[in-house]
C-alpha cells in the first residue's frame, strides 16, 4: 500500500506540473500579445504621428485648444498618456476587486484586451487634422491595456511556486520584447518601402499602428484557452464604484512595507514608463532623427531586452532580486543622464543609448514583477495587483506630465528628458529601505532562500 500511495502521489505531482507547465505557456502568450501594442503603437509610431497630426491642426502658435483647453501641440501626446493613466487610476481597484470577489478573471481580461485591440486597430482612422480622435483612442487603448496587464499580472502567484516566480516572469517579459522585435522587423520594410506597396508614409504609419491591435486580439486567444479560473474569495465584500481604490490602500496600510515596495516602484518605474512613451518623440523632434532609425533603435532595444530579460533573472538567483533591481536603477540613471548629451543628428550614439536601455529595461520591470507577487497576501491577488498596475502605468501619469510641462515651459526636449532623473534617484533610495524578507513573511507567505 506505501509503494501505491507513493506512485499515486507521484502521478498527481506530475499531473500538476505538467498543467502548471501548460498554463505558464498560456500565460507567457499574452505577453506576446499586447506587447506589440506598447512597442510598435506606443514606443515607436503613434508619439511622432500623432505630435505631427497635432501641428496640422494647431493655430499660427502652435497651439491645438481641445475642450477649449490651449495646450501646445507637441505635448499633446504626452498629456494624453498621463490622462489615460489617471482613468486607469479609476478604473483597476474596481476591476481587480471584482476579480477576486467572483473569481472570474478570464471574462474581464477577455473585455480589457479587446477594448483595447479594437481601440488601436481603430487609429488606422487617424489622419488629417484628427488629433482629438488619436487622442480619444490613446486614453482608451492605454487605459484597457493597463487593466488588462492587472489581470494578467495577478496569475503569477497563483501559476508559479515562490521559487519559480522571477523565471517565469522573466520569460513572459521575454516573450513580449521577442514579439515586438518581430512585429517591428516587419513595420521598417512596409514603413521604409512604402512606396513599393503604394502607400504614402501617412498610410503606412496607419496600417502599422491597426495592425498592433488585431496582433494583440489574435493572440489574446491563447491565454484565454489555457488559463483558467479559481474559485471566488470567500467573504470578499462588495465595494460600489470608486471607493474600491480607497478600501484597497486601506487594506494594505496592514501590510506598510508590501506599501513601501509599491511606493520604490511607483517611483522609479514611472520613470520607466515616461521614458517608454517619449523616447521616439525626443528622437525625432530633439535630436532630429528620421522615422527609419527610430525603428531600428527601438528593435534593438527589444532584442537586447530579451537576453536582459533572462540575463536578469540568472543575476536574481545569484545576488537576489532586490540587489538586481537597485543595480538596473544605478544603470538607467547613467543612461538618461548621457541621453541629455547626445548630439542631434547622430544615430550612431543614439543606438548606444537604446542598448543601454534595452540591456536593463525588460530585467527591471520583470524582477520587480515576481518580487511584488512575493508581498502579495494570499486571495488578494487581483485587488493587490490592482494597486501595482497603478504603480506601474497607472501613477505614471506624474512622468509625461512633467516631461510635457517641462517642454511647455522651456521648449526644450532635453529639459524635459533629463528631468526623468530625479524618478531614478529617489525610486533607488526608497527601495534600499525595504526589508524584503521581512515584507514576504509580514504578507503571509513562505521565504525564499534568496531574495
Amino acid at each position: 500500500m506505501g509503494t501505491d500511495t507513493v506512485r499515486v502521489d507521484a502521478a498527481d505531482e506530475a499531473g500538476e506540473r505538467a498543467e502548471r507547465t501548460r498554463e505558464q505557456r498560456g500565460w507567457y502568450f499574452y505577453d506576446w500579445a499586447c506587447s506589440v501594442y506598447s512597442t510598435s503603437v506606443l514606443t515607436v509610431f503613434l508619439g511622432p504621428y500623432l505630435t505631427s497630426v497635432a501641428r496640422s491642426a494647431a493655430d499660427a502658435d502652435g497651439f491645438v485648444h481641445p475642450l477649449g483647453v490651449p495646450v501646445r501641440a507637441g505635448s499633446f501626446f504626452a498629456y494624453s498618456v498621463s490622462l489615460s493613466v489617471i482613468v486607469a487610476v479609476l478604473v483597476m481597484p474596481v476591476v481587480g476587486a471584482a476579480a477576486d470577489r467572483s473569481g472570474r478573471k478570464k471574462p474581464l481580461l477577455a473585455a480589457a484586451a479587446y477594448t483595447g485591440s479594437a481601440a488601436t486597430a481603430g487609429m488606422f482612422f487617424l489622419g488629417g487634422e484628427r488629433y482629438l480622435l488619436g487622442g480619444v483612442l490613446l486614453v482608451v487603448a492605454n487605459a484597457a491595456q493597463s487593466v488588462a496587464m492587472m489581470l494578467y499580472n495577478s496569475y503569477l502567484p497563483q501559476i508559479a511556486p515562490p521559487e519559480e516566480r522571477d523565471a517565469v516572469s522573466s520569460r513572459g517579459w521575454a516573450f513580449g520584447y521577442a514579439a515586438g522585435s518581430l512585429v517591428l522587423v516587419v513595420n521598417l520594410v512596409l514603413y521604409t518601402g512604402h512606396d513599393s506597396f503604394g502607400l504614402s508614409e501617412s498610410a503606412a504609419v496607419r496600417v502599422c499602428l491597426a495592425s498592433a491591435g488585431l496582433w494583440w486580439g489574435a493572440f489574446t486567444l491563447v491565454p484565454l484557452r489555457r488559463l483558467r479560473d479559481r474559485g471566488p474569495v470567500a467573504g470578499k465584500a462588495s465595494v460600489p464604484g470608486f471607493r474600491q481604490l480607497a478600501a484597497t490602500v486601506r487594506d494594505m496600510r496592514r501590510h506598510p512595507l508590501t506599501l513601501a515596495f509599491l511606493l520604490a516602484y511607483l517611483v522609479y518605474n514611472d520613470g520607466i514608463q515616461t521614458v517608454i512613451s517619449q523616447a521616439s518623440v525626443y528622437g525625432s523632434e530633439e535630436l532630429g532623427l528620421g522615422q527609419s532609425t527610430l525603428i531600428g533603435a527601438v528593435l534593438l532595444v527589444q532584442v537586447l531586452a530579451v537576453a536582459g530579460a533572462l540575463g536578469m533573472g540568472r543575476l536574481a538567483r545569484t545576488y537576489g532580486a532586490k540587489r538586481t533591481i537597485l543595480g538596473s536603477l544605478i544603470a538607467w540613471t547613467v543612461t538618461l543622464a548621457a541621453g541629455y548629451f547626445l548630439p542631434a543628428g547622430a544615430p550612431v550614439w543614439f543606438f548606444a543609448l537604446a542598448a543601454g536601455i534595452g540591456l536593463v529595461l525588460g530585467g527591471s520591470q520583470a524582477l520587480s514583477r515576481s518580487l511584488f507577487s512575493h508581498l502579495v497576501p494570499p486571495g488578494k491577488e487581483a485587488e493587490y495587483f490592482s494597486a501595482y498596475e497603478v504603480s506601474d502605468r497607472g501613477m505614471s501619469w506624474l512622468g509625461p506630465l512633467l516631461f510635457g510641462v517641462t517642454y511647455q515651459l522651456t521648449g526644450s526636449y532635453r529639459d524635459a528628458i533629463i528631468s526623468l532623473v530625479a524618478f531614478f534617484v529617489i525610486g533607488f533610495a526608497l527601495l534600499a529601505r525595504v526589508p524584503v524578507r521581512r515584507a514576504i513573511g509580514d504578507a503571509g507567505n513562505p521565504v525564499p532562500e534568496r531574495i
